[in-house]
């Protein structure tokens, strides 16, 4: 059942929905500038990209607007800290999209936005343009309201995230002071459903592996050697096949050692939440569920480590057959991890398993990378939080907010860590939005009910700051 909307409350979301056909043509016109990141020929279009949003910024009224250069790409830094005595908030995304394959798309071109049944197809429209456009709708509707914001606010996005924030670190390193905030709002999270809403409160880590097996010394026609050959695509799949167990768990030696026991109230709030098998795989698209047994799937998802093959290449994929026996096969892993494992640990833990797993009659080369590797996060018990769900539960117009958490990673602990500030998330996106792959899309219902959770949001914490009765600004624990 609903909850009951009150006047406030239903002036802000007046004012929103007001506003839906201009966020439409907005995220279309984005969407439209093709900045994809590691790929050579769109490196203008990423600082067109960041122009763009510098641009959104300045027109809603932040007094300070920025555009850093950043590696291989350009974030987009704006400021408005005019609240005495209130306090300050920086909020994370990021404006960078992921590489396509324009020929896997059935409902649009990747960069030409359709709007279909409520929801507009485009690269970057819920990964994270979308997100990013709902917090500037939510302050549009907050300042209707108030003239200027009752909080202070600071937003940093990025242009390196599908990349893995590769000079994040020296980025908040080199403006500590600047960045400087009571709180992080990270905004590049999904939600759980779009009639259930759930504040995430943790985010698991993520550790990226490129694994190669050697053969013969080159390619050799397999009707020349065929039958005494090492072929290093089956000693590949192999070593994939081993890398989990009859109980679905990592089979490394030693992977879950230092894995914390799971939170028992957040076991419980996961239980809480809507879910049935159908559901999932009707929004998911997986076709059946697997994983590690003793645990739901929601805990799988969000709550227990993980490891993923996210590509294979051996011999010849595209093109005639060579009919060939490759030289090499190689795979990508993507690890993801939970508090108490240590990246480098799991790391280290890898290469032995492979040393001691692989057969005697083939090289490998096991390198992870560590540079863009993130480490997990679990937001503190925080008053903001209590604000967030509040907001949530008006937002979406619901009953209350459930908690959940978040299978990705990101720089969630970097941040925290750099700015010595607690993180909360707040995202927009569905599994139903299709990120990383063909047709991604944005539910504008979605991003008008995140919009107005920000609206709300804000409202919340400067009552909040009031209530406690500090003077300082600081949002205390």
């Amino acid at each position: 059942m609903a909850g009951e909307e009150h006047d406030d409350v239903g002036r802000l979301r007046a004012c929103v929905r007001s506003r839906q056909p201009e966020l439409e043509r907005r995220l279309a016109e984005w969407v439209r500038v093709p900045g994809v990141l590691g790929v050579p020929e769109h490196s203008q279009d990423l600082l067109r990209s960041a122009n763009w949003l510098a641009a959104e910024f300045r027109e809603v009224g932040f007094p300070v607007v920025e555009v850093l250069p950043t590696g291989e790409s350009h974030a987009v830094y704006a400021e408005w800290c005019n609240a005495a005595g209130a306090p300050t908030v920086l909020v994370y995304s990021h404006h960078d999209v992921r590489e396509v394959k324009p020929e896997n798309w059935a409902m649009t071109t990747p960069f030409e936005p359709v709007l279909r049944e409520g929801r507009l197809y485009g690269r970057g429209s819920s990964d994270a343009k979308g997100q990013i456009l709902a917090h500037l709708e939510g302050l549009r509707a907050h300042l209707q309201e108030t003239g200027t914001p009752k909080i202070n606010l600071k937003f940093l996005i990025e242009g390196e995230e599908e990349g893995g924030s590769p000079h994040l670190a020296k980025l908040l390193e080199d403006n500590t002071e600047r960045f400087a905030a009571d709180l992080v709002l990270f905004s590049d999270t999904l939600l759980w459903h779009a009639r259930h809403p759930a504040v995430c409160v943790s985010l698991r880590g993520m550790l990226s592996v490129h694994l190669e097996v050697y053969g013969p010394g080159r390619d050799v026609h397999s009707g020349a050697v065929s039958g005494n050959a090492p072929n290093p695509a089956f000693e590949l799949g192999r070593l994939l096949g081993l890398l989990h167990d009859q109980e679905g768990r990592v089979a490394v030696p030693g992977f879950y050692d230092d894995v914390d026991p799971l939170p028992a109230n957040l076991r419980d709030a996961l239980a809480d939440l809507p879910f049935s098998e159908e559901d999932w795989l009707e929004r998911s698209e997986t076709g059946a569920i697997t994983g590690e047994k003793g645990y739901t799937v929601l805990e799988r998802l969000w709550l227990r480590p993980a490891v993923e093959v996210t590509s294979i290449l051996a011999g010849d994929p595209l093109g005639v057959s060579r009919a060939a026996v490759p030289a090499v096969a190689s795979a990508d892993l993507s690890f993801r991890t939970v508090p108490g494992q240590r990246l480098e640990k799991i790391a280290e833990q890898l290469q032995e398993w492979v040393a001691a797993t692989v057969g005697d009659a083939y090289g490998f080369s096991l390198v992870p990378d560590l540079e863009t590797a993130q480490e997990p996060y679990v937001t503190p018990d925080h008053p903001a939080v209590a604000a967030l769900e509040k907001a949530m539960a008006r937002g979406f117009n619901a009953e209350r907010a459930g908690r959940m958490g978040n299978a990705g990673g990101g720089p969630a602990e970097l941040l925290g860590r750099s700015l010595a500030a607690p993180v909360l998330f707040f995202g927009t996106g569905l599994v139903e939005d299709h990120w990383h792959d063909s047709d991604e899309s944005a539910s504008l219902d979605v991003l008008m009910d995140g919009a107005l959770t920000l609206a709300c949001f804000w409202d919340e914490l400067a009552t909040m700051q009031r209530e406690k009765g500090d003077d300082d600004g600081h949002l205390r624990q």
